[in-house]
């Protein structure tokens, strides 16, 4: 069985973007008619530009080899232009070529790809969600109320975590000292939440690497009273031996890894002992095999594993298939119940019942994309908007 074509289909979301302005899914057909599909998570360059690349790379690479030989294909392309090292925008190319790659392997085995890595050990999964803003309620971040109001929706339906970062706007300055500001309001929105839940939920606290560790630390002092599960990406997150400091100083579990790319990365969090919840994204991380060899190491050195989504729904069911296989899953981030346009996407839209994922047990990622659904919702670029990109920075300082 050989690939003979690569297509990527740069999908446009729909208001109210939930997951991200666009979504990036690469499509890979075998000459005997087995189509895979993965995604990509790439957030530095725009997706037509990714489109490009993926085309380069597929050409040099992906094009005429063997879906079944999944880590030779991956050494190829890690390999390509002399670089062999962690390059977030190649290794979320490479992860959504990968992804495809197994989705390929498990459709043409009649078997989904839970069970090539293992099989299941969970039959259902945790499953958790960001409070966004909505009409009703536009102002969670802001409005303690309004906060603590949308986490008992969500807990009504089935959620027992809710995740939400209050702490201010991030910028291209970080890390910085939260403002009393920050502080005050991180502390009324945490415990308005808590005393609307109860013991019903765990409280998970993001803040995007903003902090100083110094800052983090000061902050995080101020949050151990709601007993949080975690206080997400404190410092920024390439210094692991920084937030290993907050790590040390708090009783709240540091949680970090939607930026962080392959198991190198990831292996250092375990050196410094920086974080316990490590939170791989599949379409960046280096993809499905990689991010089993992450959990490995996490799970040798006691952590858990909550694989990120800020994504699409090809890169959900990645992320189920391999969740299901993990024994040492924590839980696994949702957009919500998983409807809308993320289930308008998909042939086979993810099964979700009182905050729980059932895994598909349909071939490959138990799913596929509806093209023609695709198709119809293109992203356009907005010409007025030069940080117009899947997520973006304050350009100047939080004063």
């Amino acid at each position: 069985m050989k690939i003979t074509d690569c297509t990527t289909f740069v999908i446009g979301n729909k208001p109210p973007h939930f997951g991200g302005k666009y979504f990036i899914v690469v499509k890979l057909t075998t000459d005997t008619g087995v189509v895979g599909y993965g995604e990509i998570y790439v957030a530095s360059v725009g997706p037509n530009t990714v489109a490009t690349m993926v085309n380069d790379i597929a050409e040099r690479w992906v094009l005429d080899a063997d879906p079944n030989r999944i880590e030779l294909l991956w050494r190829q392309m890690y390999s390509s232009g002399y670089s062999l090292r962690p390059d977030p925008t190649l290794v979320g190319i490479m992860s959504g070529i990968e992804m495809a790659c197994w989705d390929i392997v498990g459709k043409d085995a009649g078997k989904p790809i839970s069970d090539l890595l293992g099989g299941r050990v969970h039959d259902t999964l945790r499953t958790y969600t960001y409070l966004y803003p909505n009409a009703q309620r536009p102002d969670v971040y802001s409005n303690p109320s309004q906060a603590a109001e949308q986490a008992a929706f969500e807990v009504s339906r089935g959620f027992d975590a809710v995740k939400f970062d209050p702490a201010g706007p991030y910028t291209a300055f970080d890390g910085h000292m939260p403002s009393l500001d920050d502080i005050s309001r991180s502390v009324a929105i945490t415990g308005a939440i808590r005393e609307a839940v109860g013991d019903r939920a765990d409280l998970l606290f993001g803040t995007h690497g903003q902090f100083t560790a110094a800052g983090a630390i000061r902050l995080a002092r101020q949050l151990e009273q709601f007993d949080p599960l975690w206080f997400e990406e404190p410092t920024v997150a390439d210094a692991p031996e920084e937030m290993a400091r907050v790590a040390r100083q708090t009783t709240i579990p540091v949680a970090t890894g939607e930026r962080l790319t392959t198991i190198t990365e990831f292996a250092a969090l375990a050196r410094h002992q920086a974080a316990s919840i490590w939170q791989p994204n599949l379409g960046r991380c280096g993809g499905i095999l990689a991010a089993k060899k992450i959990a490995a190491i996490a799970e040798a050195s006691g952590c858990q594993i909550a694989p990120h989504l800020y994504s699409g729904p090809i890169l959900g069911a990645a992320n189920i298939q391999l969740a299901a296989t993990l024994p040492n899953l924590l839980m696994i981030e949702g957009i919500q119940d998983w409807t809308g346009f993320h289930a308008e996407l998909l042939t086979n839209p993810i099964q979700w019942e009182d905050g729980r994922v059932i895994p598909s047990r349909e071939p490959g990622l138990g799913t596929a994309l509806d093209e023609a659904v695709a198709l119809a919702n293109p992203y356009v670029p907005d010409p007025d908007d030069a940080t117009d990109l899947h997520l973006g920075m304050h350009p100047t300082p939080i004063r």
